[in-house]
């Protein structure tokens, strides 16, 4: 099988994140599919140690950091990740290198040849997910950072038992919000923790601690009470930060990212790669580690003056870090222009608040390239009942180069945001790059 033919195997399965927004490859609330699936490749999952992630914001950035800081120690790292911004082969990578189409395809050929094993047929996030944990052990990697696709208790990637579990908030995605919705969602993103496991959990409710704990960890370290940013200085590219943990304080620890709550993230994947050992981390290894360490689309600065930047923020939480990340971090005196695109089911109302949207910005509104987006004239009608300048561009592609051209022509103290959802933002990389803005 090419890769065509491979990758088009890969696509005629049904694809739940496309359809429903839910990545799990177990519907059901079952593994027994992802089960047998693992059965027929030989459990490859048991092959290395997994440190396993869940949680509504902040996920893939956590990965990204550990990876790094494992990968600082000489390892080889396996990554698993989902969604991707232009290309799948970016799901999984080998110490932040992602699997070469050709090796994704030889793979996804030798599922093909065993699906009839399988029993009922997979989805492509189970096939997805098969191939990364058989990927990882013909690669014989050292260690495997995976992130969950939905939840946790019944996500595919939940037939690996991670030796230690990362957990980085509780919040609303994927919930009516109705009733005691945070318990609930606890509750599933808790099922990633298995017995005699170390939980790390940047979740700092009290009321929710005790849902994580009946999980039965073997040891659990909790953000602020165990492990945490203890200061917190604004760096040139960066933050500079003091960090403490059971094991001891990192000081002026340089994180060459944006906004206060990757700092968060940042402690999170020390205290997680401290679990993994069991020791302290060298500082000069973190450094190292922290030193080349780049999160595409999460506050992603293409250009400075005007100042572009992507962000993948598609809740109200994360449109909140990009608002406070850029009142804190950055000085914009002139034009505010946005390029917004969403999914359907968002609150558009909520999520504008939380940008900060106002009278006075210039907003492009764009339609995902997402069967659940929501389309550019349904969010431009919102956009405009606030007072807001608005236009349509319906392609993403089409809306950054007309927003860009605007810019690139304007102060050096305006701004460019591309924001409202990871589909707007991988296509509009790819935008950036037919730019000449990305390499």
């Amino acid at each position: 099988m090419d890769n065509e033919k491979a990758f088009a195997y890969l696509e005629d399965h049904v694809n739940l994140e496309k359809v429903t927004g839910i990545a799990a490859g177990s519907v059901g609330l079952s593994l027994d599919r992802m089960r047998r699936i693992v059965d027929v490749l030989g459990e490859p999952q048991r092959d290395y140690p997994v440190i396993h992630l869940t949680g509504t914001n902040g996920k893939g950035s956590t990965a990204r950091m550990i990876t790094a800081l494992l990968g600082a120690h000489q390892l080889a790292v396996g990554t698993y990740t989902s969604p991707h911004l232009e290309h799948v082969t970016e799901r999984i990578s080998r110490n932040l290198e992602p699997i070469p189409v050709d090796e994704l395809g030889r793979v996804l050929d030798e599922l093909s040849s065993l699906e009839p094993l399988m029993g009922e047929r997979p989805s492509y996030f189970d096939l997805l997910t098969a191939a990364a944990f058989s990927w990882f052990s013909q690669e014989a990697v050292d260690v495997a950072v995976v992130e969950v696709g939905l939840l946790g208790r019944y996500d595919a990637t939940n037939v690996a038992d991670g030796e230690v579990a990362v957990v980085t908030n509780v919040g609303k995605d994927h919930t009516d919000g109705v009733g005691d919705w945070r318990a609930k969602v606890a509750g599933e993103k808790a099922g990633i923790v298995k017995p005699g496991s170390h939980l790390v959990l940047g979740e700092t409710d009290p009321a929710l601690r005790q849902i994580f704990e009946a999980e039965g960890p073997g040891t659990v370290w909790v953000r602020d009470d165990d492990f945490g940013v203890i200061a917190d200085r604004i760096a040139v590219g960066g933050h500079l930060i003091d960090v403490r943990f059971p094991h001891g304080v990192l000081d002026a620890v340089l994180v060459p990212v944006h906004g206060a709550h990757q700092m968060d993230n940042a402690a999170l994947a020390v205290a997680a790669v401290e679990a993994f050992f069991g020791r302290a981390l060298d500082p000069e290894v973190v450094a190292e580690a922290f030193a080349g360490l780049s999160l595409p689309g999460r506050f992603e600065v293409l250009h400075r003056g005007p100042l572009f930047i992507l962000d993948g923020a598609h809740n109200a939480d994360g449109a909140r870090a990009v608002a406070n990340t850029l009142a804190d971090e950055f000085e914009v005196s002139g034009r505010r222009r946005w390029v917004l695109g969403t999914l359907a089911g968002r609150d558009v109302d909520e999520l504008l608040d939380a940008f900060g949207i106002r009278p006075g910005d210039r907003v492009i509104t764009c339609t995902p390239p997402s069967p659940r987006a929501l389309p550019a004239a349904d969010l431009a009608a919102a956009v405009a009942a606030r007072g807001v300048s608005v236009e349509e561009q319906p392609d993403v592609a089409d809306a950054v180069e007309v927003a860009w051209r605007l810019a690139e022509g304007a102060g050096e103290g305006d701004l460019l945001m591309v924001t409202g959802s990871l589909y707007t933002v991988g296509a509009a990389r790819t935008a950036a790059r037919r730019l000449g803005l990305l390499g």
